[in-house]
């Protein structure tokens, strides 16, 4: 690609994102939660699988079996992410994502020996893990507005 040719290239990805920018942000948060959830299935592949089952551990104050609470985060992982990519109505999506979400920042506030080296500030590397969900949070609710927005169009129009 000769340098000339960027300027133009980014023009047209900027016109893409610009027009499917909520369809575009829907599927890269679906393929996390397919990726992270598909893990979650097979023993030992995630890296988050004992983070997620002593968490689960401590919220349900150990009445659900390790084997089964991983297989039913990976079962809600999922399906939150065939969710976001195959059904155009958001609502439930959004509330079993942010419910997920709440679930998996408690561990900053329930196993902090685990989420940091040096409380507020020093986070392990799981500690890291959580906290980027603040950004998939903040685009949840980005894509609820643009849907509450679509919808609000939608029902003027006719």
């Amino acid at each position: 690609m000769l340098p000339a040719q960027i300027p133009g290239m980014v023009k047209s990805i900027e016109r893409l994102f610009v027009r499917y920018q909520y369809h575009i942000l829907r599927i890269c948060i679906a393929i996390l939660f397919l990726w992270f959830g598909a893990l979650k299935f097979f023993p030992g592949v995630s890296q988050a699988e004992e983070l997620a089952i002593r968490s689960i551990g401590v919220l349900t104050f150990d009445l659900i079996p390790d084997a089964v609470s991983i297989k039913l985060l990976a079962f809600l992982e999922v399906s939150i992410g065939i969710l976001l990519i195959g059904f155009r109505e958001y609502r439930l999506t959004f509330w079993l994502l942010l419910f997920h979400m709440v679930c998996t920042i408690t561990p900053l506030f329930l196993l902090q020996s685990i989420t940091f080296r040096q409380f507020p500030f020093q986070l392990t590397l799981e500690g890291q893990y959580i906290v980027k969900n603040i950004v998939i949070i903040c685009a949840a609710f980005m894509l609820l507005v643009a849907h509450r927005s679509e919808k609000s169009r939608a029902t003027k129009v006719v």
